[in-house]
């Protein structure tokens, strides 16, 4: 059997180019767009195959940890690590500490695969034989990138140019382009011979080892202490503060795959994007005979070549073209799909305003460990939001200062805390918890608890929950 492959997922990511679906603190990765899952859990679905892979090491940030642990839960994913950075360090720090802590849990000679949690691939058969041609060549001691046939004169990208060929399938990497204007973009792909960087790769760590001796020591030095001192709760793995902050922030790309005469890159034809714009999307997206993708919630007439998802209310599209239809629970965005690179600059616009900067920032609904809640209604000394609470999980023991709560159950069974008193709540029934008194919900179910929340009081903010005791070593 050939050696195994330890995926390793870069998921820390806080891109808000498709906004209003995604925020500052539900960034890409974690939001559905088109189908049933998210790109995270679409990557994770990638490296699903035991023959293949081993189990994941996730790498991400305090902000998205239990976002990362509930998503590869809802799969059925068994995760070999959840890696926390203590600070954003650019990807050159981070795959040394998932090489290091790869190293640690599968042995000296392991090979990582490096993959982003936002992107979309069509895993078809020529992506797996990618994926073999990158580990075999790695076996060899190359530091091994995917490069992918590009489609069109894209300047959103950066692109490597193939050298001679180092095996079947692989090349050596003559140089690399940074994102080209679009006269030179075509020039490339009429020329042939460039790729896309996909920002993948494949390592065999020894060799990885030796390549950072070389190029960047600062950052290997530093990081394999931090990995060393790492901290260990739940499922979580805490770098050492001090000493990842003493590395370099550099990416891969500069530190490492920019220097070595070792660098290969696999030519790769098999559908790909980074899924940084709306019309990335919609490019990817099936269809109907008018040119439009659409999800969720939609009516489109005299409609064409248009991107339309609602994760709220029905939108109603009538004799537009070319364009994108994006509403969350919040917020609509509608703009033309070939300025979709645009959206960028409008977030900044929004978070320049006191008015508008939470729209940029949060998200309605957030997750925590034990489910999460939907923002519903917001008031005067009021907000009402929906509750929901995974199977065998509760929330924290804890108090308000400033608020009371209303709480009805709108499906499923909550074990109640208030006090002293424990109760069970069922269906259309409901309990009220007096401001400063020390309660707890939980679901003792086997289905997701989903209740009404009704807080009343002279301030709601989320601060002001003081807890007493909780199970994920929360403050």
């Amino acid at each position: 059997m050939s050696q195994k492959l330890v995926p390793v997922i870069m998921a820390g990511g806080k891109g808000t180019r498709l906004w209003p679906l995604s925020r500052a603190q539900a960034p890409k990765q974690f939001i559905r767009f088109l189908g049933e899952h998210t790109l995270f859990q679409r990557t994770l679905n990638r490296v699903s195959d035991s023959a293949l892979y081993e189990a994941p090491i996730v790498v991400t940030n305090e902000e998205f940890r239990f976002l990362v642990a509930e998503q590869a839960r809802q799969l059925g994913v068994k995760l070999a690590a959840i890696v926390l950075e203590p600070m954003a360090r650019n990807t050159a720090p981070a795959v040394a500490a998932s090489a290091v802590l790869a190293r640690s849990l599968y042995g000296d000679r392991a090979l990582i695969q490096i993959l982003a949690s936002d992107h979309e691939i069509h895993a078809d058969d020529s992506y797996f034989r990618a994926v073999q041609v990158a580990r075999d060549v790695a076996l060899t001691d190359k530091l091994v990138t995917f490069g992918i046939l590009p489609t069109e004169p894209a300047t959103g990208y950066g692109y490597i140019k193939a050298g001679e060929a180092v095996a079947p399938g692989a090349n050596a990497i003559a140089r690399f382009i940074e994102k080209p204007p679009v006269e030179q973009a075509r020039d490339m792909l009429t020329s042939g011979g460039y790729f896309w960087n996909s920002g993948m790769f494949v390592f065999h760590i020894p060799s990885l080892a030796q390549e950072f001796a070389t190029h960047a020591p600062e950052v290997w030095n530093a990081v394999e202490r931090a990995v060393n001192k790492a901290a260990h709760d739940l499922d979580f793995t805490r770098l050492d503060q001090d000493c990842f902050a003493s590395s370099p922030d550099v990416s891969i790309d500069y530190a490492i795959m920019e220097k070595t005469d070792r660098g290969a890159v696999v030519p790769s034809s098999f559908a790909w994007s980074d899924m940084g714009s709306w019309d990335s999307i919609w490019k990817l997206g099936t269809r109907d005979e008018n040119g439009n993708v659409s999800d969720g919630n939609a009516t489109l007439v005299n409609t064409r070549n248009s991107l339309v998802i609602s994760h709220n209310g029905h939108l109603a599209v009538q004799g537009m073209d070319n364009v994108a239809v994006i509403a969350s629970e919040d917020a609509v965005y509608v703009g033309r799909l070939e300025e979709a690179q645009l959206v960028g600059q409008l977030v900044k616009t929004l978070a320049a305003k006191p008015a508008t900067e939470k729209l940029t920032r949060e998200h309605p609904t957030s997750y925590r460990p034990w489910g999460g809640y939907t923002s519903v209604l917001n008031g005067d000394r009021f907000q009402v939001k929906r509750i929901f609470v995974d199977p065998d999980k509760k929330l924290s023991l804890q108090k308000h200062h400033h608020r009371s709560e209303h709480w009805i159950v709108v499906k499923g069974t909550a074990e109640v805390t208030i006090g002293d008193r424990v109760q069970m709540l069922r269906e259309n029934e409901s309990v009220y918890i007096p401001q400063g008194e020390v309660h707890r919900l939980a679901n003792p179910g086997k289905i997701v608890l989903e209740l009404i929340e009704v807080q009343t009081g002279s301030y709601l903010g989320e601060d002001d929950i003081i807890r007493i005791v909780d199970e994920f070593g929360r403050q």
